[in-house]
């Protein structure tokens, strides 16, 4: 036995090139190549997609640099929004999430890349489909899902839900279509009053993009040359409607007209980081806004309560999974440039998906706020009496 473990040795010694005498070969044991992190490339440079340009002499640059460190954490982000993301789906369907939930998944090289270029002092407010920023702001999975659930644990001590989650530098999920884009842009107001280098990202749907309130946000951040990087998130279809059915022109980096902007390949981690720091520098230049368009697409309906296969087919879900979605394609570059190992990511993702099941398993243990916390955090208990020179009492007439 001891002459065959000798055998096995010196032909991995062949194989791997290495000496492995000093690893565990023995009766019964499963034989294990590893490797040291000084077998990896610790950084290499890749070709990315060139945006299109609207008011802009030239763009990011057309090559991304990626350390093996830099590589490994988008994933991990990326790879942990979307088990998070379909832990709510089951969770909903459970019953134990009610309500509203609009998930993330498909979409998350836009918020792992935006997050890798801009920093954390930086402001980002969002819409409803808020899991995977809240996310990246820094709110764990366990506040996440707990939320979700409505228990006290959430990090809006369940009160907020799937659409109102905030962090420090995070305004949120905001419910109503297009609402957070002045709100945005109020913001950045607030970093050029206050001048303090920083930029507020602010982020809309496709749907959102015909939204009025959007194009006066646009005229007040030109005139006041305000930091405000704003993004659609061009995910192909507001709720169950097509863009092609439901703008005139789909082109929603031009859309600012006279605020300079670039579509974006939002499948691409490394395309959606080299635009926004192209953007931030941009803003943080005095030059004013810009706007960006990542072309991206959900995995799920609209929401919950959206299938999401009566106006797409499952053919063309299946098709985006297949050949461009984000984590496969960061995940190629990885292992086909020898940055981590097959076996390194696996155990990423088992690391992923426990963290998950203990953060579903809190979410569904923790308990509901207690029913006399009700009225807390309330902007204000005490209005005063007389509000705009009447009271609730007054008998009013018309004077005309």
């Amino acid at each position: 036995m001891k002459a065959m473990l000798a055998i096995i040795s010196n032909a991995l010694c062949r194989i791997t090139g290495k000496n492995v005498g000093a690893q565990t070969v023995s009766e019964g044991a499963r034989v294990v190549v590893s490797r040291s992190f000084t077998d990896f490339t610790p950084q290499a440079t890749f070709d990315i997609k060139q945006c299109d340009l609207h008011r802009l002499e030239e763009g990011p640059p057309l090559k991304a640099e990626l350390t093996r460190e830099q590589g490994l954490q988008y994933y991990r982000t990326m790879q942990t929004v979307r088990r998070m993301e379909l832990k709510a789906d089951q969770l909903y369907k459970q019953k134990i999430i009610r309500g509203f939930c609009h998930l993330y998944d498909g979409q998350e090289a836009c918020a792992a890349g935006i997050e890798a270029a801009i920093n954390r002092s930086d402001h980002l407010i969002t819409a409803y489909r808020a899991h995977g920023y809240t996310y990246t702001r820094g709110v764990t999975i366990k506040e996440i899902l707990a939320e979700l659930t409505g228990r006290k644990g959430g990090v809006a001590k369940g009160k907020g839900g799937s659409m109102h989650m905030y962090a420090p530098y995070f305004y949120g999920g905001n419910g109503i279509v297009g609402a957070q884009v002045p709100l945005g842009a109020g913001i950045a107001l607030a970093c050029r009053y206050q001048g303090n280098n920083q930029v507020c990202v602010t982020l809309y749907g496709d749907g959102a993009a015909n939204q009025g309130q959007l194009f006066e946000s646009f005229n007040m951040a030109a005139l006041w040359k305000l930091p405000c990087i704003f993004i659609c998130e061009n995910n192909r279809y507001g709720m169950g409607t097509s863009v092609e059915r439901a703008s005139a022109s789909t082109d929603y980096y031009k859309r600012g007209d006279f605020i300079p902007g670039l579509r974006v390949d939002g499948m691409d981690v490394l395309c959606v980081r080299e635009a926004a720091k192209f953007a931030a520098d941009y803003c943080r230049s005095g030059k004013g806004p810009i706007v960006m368009e990542l072309q991206t697409y959900r995995y799920h309906g609209h929401s919950m309560s959206d299938p999401g296969v009566s106006y797409r087919t499952r053919e063309e879900i299946q098709e985006v999974r297949s050949k461009n979605d984000p984590i496969t394609v960061l995940k190629e570059r990885l292992l086909s440039n020898n940055m981590a190992s097959a076996e390194e990511l696996k155990d990423i993702d088992v690391a992923i998906r426990k963290e998950v099941e203990d953060a579903a398993q809190f979410a569904t243990s923790d308990p509901e706020p207690p029913l006399e916390q009700l009225c807390n955090h309330i902007f204000c208990n005490n209005p005063p009496v007389e509000v705009r020179g009447t009271n609730p009492w007054s008998k009013l007439q018309s004077v005309s």
